[in-house]
């Protein structure tokens, strides 16, 4: 066995390790990102979640990628909300499966960068048409052009179908990785950005699964008692436009009747930029079940939950005879698992107070998505829209045991309730960016990740255009007007 050398290895290629990665090479690091899928991207390419929801905070390297996507004929686009079944009337049969939105050519990335604000779902049309603009992209894309800017940097290994296996540690430093290619890697700092959050688990950083109890943090939102259910897990497909107008057959053994829940989801139909659909139903499996049965095993039972979900929608819905299933993604849409109990949590107080009323010194990224759960099973309805955005502090990042490690992803320092918000792709690579550049700051000042100076690292972010401050600063605003460049 080999071993190889660096100054950053980042565990998982996902939006956080993407983020993580491109922010330190660029400011000199030797960087190795480890990815064991075929491909970069995760929830974002692999999940076909191909779409950046709106939300404040995509403002740095999430804005760097879109501008290269935008040069790329049919590869990105901003949408617009089209038709909704909550917007038809509470006691009519719905004329659509759920909600629809369509290829904007008007709207810019700057109109994208809100979500707060919005009012109950039933009386929030007219907001959510002025005010709320996504990007889908194509997934294929994305993940080359990801790969093409880490490889510019002239300093980032990128090892794909590769998955780490064990991990050396040294009183409060991990020292070293070994792969599954063979490798054993020594570096100074690491990263935890696969998502479940394997490396901090598997080097004894204390972390957390389902809801919390109300008494922990004392969050409105949160059970009196805990429990382990999950947000629910989704397998997203696409559909495209067919010449002649057919009903696609359903396999033998898979029922046209929902037999997962009373009735077959509702589910978000966001257009591509050639005008196919991306169909996310909300969600295809509970989390919890998903959990329960094991990756493998959920990814099977969801294949055919969505091939009864789509012969349901072609059969309600005529319009729909016009497309057939063209895609599955390759991988499930997880929205929910372990979490980092780390030197700071995120709970739903910080939501609520927002970055005005929060009184950290270290918030090294923003947020205004609400807290969203998709699934019965959560116990808690609906989504609950904020006043204005949080920001989320660099402790979030970092475990307490250990001192050259930092979770970039998902599984960072949220409560359950928090993750629920802070969990969208802009977001994570925001997140990334951020622990990118603290590990360079670190490398360059001989320090443990905690001892990174806050002041010195949102001055490096906000060099990097990261949104980090509310109201959006003037500089910031002029900056995202220049999207052609």
């Amino acid at each position: 066995m080999s071993t190889a050398s660096f100054d950053l290895v980042v565990v998982g290629a996902g939006s956080g390790g993407f983020g993580a990665a491109l922010a330190a090479s660029r400011l000199g690091l030797t960087v190795l990102l480890v990815e064991k899928s075929e491909s970069l991207g995760g929830n974002a390419a692999r999940g076909g979640v191909n779409n950046w929801e709106p939300g404040v905070g995509g403002t740095g390297i999430p804005f760097e990628l879109y501008k290269r996507l935008k040069k790329i004929p049919d590869a990105v686009c901003i949408y617009a909300f089209g038709r909704h079944f909550a917007w038809e009337g509470p006691d009519v049969i719905p004329k659509f499966p759920g909600g629809e939105q369509v290829v904007d050519r008007v709207s810019r990335y700057a109109d994208t960068l809100r979500r707060y604000g919005a009012p109950p779902l039933r009386q929030a049309e007219s907001f959510r048409r002025a005010h709320w603009h996504g990007v889908p992209y194509e997934p294929a894309t994305y993940a080359v052009e990801m790969e093409k800017m880490l490889a510019e940097t002239g300093r980032c290994t990128v090892w794909k179908k590769t998955a780490f296996t064990g991990v050396q540690v040294d009183h409060r430093h991990i020292t070293a990785l070994t792969c599954d290619n063979g490798q054993t890697v020594t570096a100074n700092y690491f990263i935890d950005a696969t998502a479940d959050i394997l490396l901090a688990q598997r080097c004894g950083c204390r972390t957390s699964l389902g809801q919390e109890p109300r008494s922990l943090y004392d969050e409105p939102s949160a059970p009196r008692e805990p429990n382990d259910r999950l947000n629910g897990t989704t397998l997203i497909y696409r559909v495209a436009r067919i010449a002649a107008p057919a009903v696609e057959p359903l396999p033998a053994d898979i029922p046209t009747a929902c037999w997962w829940a009373e009735k077959f989801p509702v589910a978000a139909f966001t257009q591509y930029p050639n005008g196919d659909y991306n169909v996310n139903s909300l969600p295809t499996m509970a989390g919890r079940e998903a959990a329960t049965l094991g990756y493998g095993a959920a990814y099977v039972e969801c294949a055919r939950r969505i091939r009864a979900h789509w012969h349901h929608v072609q059969t309600s819905y005529p319009e729909f005879q016009n497309y057939k299933m063209t895609w599955v993604a390759p991988g499930l849409g997880v929205r929910e698992g372990p979490r980092l109990v780390g030197r700071y949590v995120l709970t739903e107080h910080d939501l609520l107070s927002g970055a005005t009323g929060q009184k950290h010194d270290d918030l090294i990224a923003l947020a205004d998505h609400a807290k969203d759960t998709h699934g019965a099973d959560t116990g808690r309805a609906g989504c609950g829209e904020l006043t204005e955005p949080y920001g989320i502090p660099y402790r979030c990042l970092l475990p307490v045991e250990r001192d050259n490690l930092a979770v970039a992803c998902r599984g960072a320092s949220l409560s359950s309730v928090a993750a629920s918000s802070c969990r969208l792709s802009r977001t994570m690579m925001q997140l990334g960016q951020a622990a990118g550049t603290a590990a360079a700051l670190a490398m360059r000042n001989h320090l443990a990740l905690r001892d990174v100076s806050p002041a010195e690292l949102r001055a490096a972010l906000r060099d990097q255009h990261a949104e980090i401050s509310w109201p959006r600063p003037p500089e910031l605003a002029q900056y995202l007007q220049k999207e052609d460049s």
